[in-house]
């Protein structure tokens, strides 16, 4: 993957579990890592100290782990990126990226077909933990009596995924 796109799915990525995007300094720690770079020249590229670079970039590994659920640091870093970037989901005839909800037990199989256009391109890591709230939100809104096509566009959720949650 090249390093735009991957920068693109980390900024997707911390969106999703902060609702926040990646900043300018993030996005140029990120870069940086990506390229090799040593702190001190990811500064002088930003504008900033390289004591300051070194704080953002602990934070960003961190949140990163945390997001991806396995530890990353500025040696690792591409290499989880492209390996999270390239999670395909197999769900019955449809291969799919998809934003599937970590604790849902659904085999993956990597497929050597592209998504179509009109498909929802993301990796099963993107929404896991924002979607735990919204699972835990499926079965109230159930017995509020909404349906689940009601539900998938409240909570923002393909419907696929509020058919696979059972009710409780």
């Amino acid at each position: 993957m090249q390093i735009n796109e991957l920068l693109q799915l980390v900024d997707e990525a911390v969106y999703l579990n902060t609702g926040q995007y990646l900043n300018d300094l993030q996005r140029g720690v990120i870069e940086g890592t990506l390229k090799h770079q040593k702190y001190a020249d990811i500064a002088e590229t930003c504008g900033c100290s390289a004591g300051h670079i070194k704080d953002v970039g602990y934070e960003l590994l961190q949140m990163l782990s945390d997001i991806f659920d396995e530890p990353i640091d500025k040696g690792n870093l591409k290499s989880v990126l492209e390996r999270q970037g390239n999670v395909n989901l197999f769900l019955g005839d449809k291969s799919i990226n998809q934003n599937i909800i970590g604790c849902m037990n659904i085999g993956s199989k990597k497929t050597k077909t592209k998504p179509e256009k009109n498909q929802v391109v993301a990796s099963k890591f993107q929404q896991r933990s924002k979607n735990k709230n919204k699972i835990e939100r499926i079965d109230k809104l159930r017995h509020f009596g909404l349906s689940d096509e009601q539900i998938a566009e409240v909570l923002d959720l393909p419907l696929e995924v509020v058919k696979q949650v059972e009710s409780e």
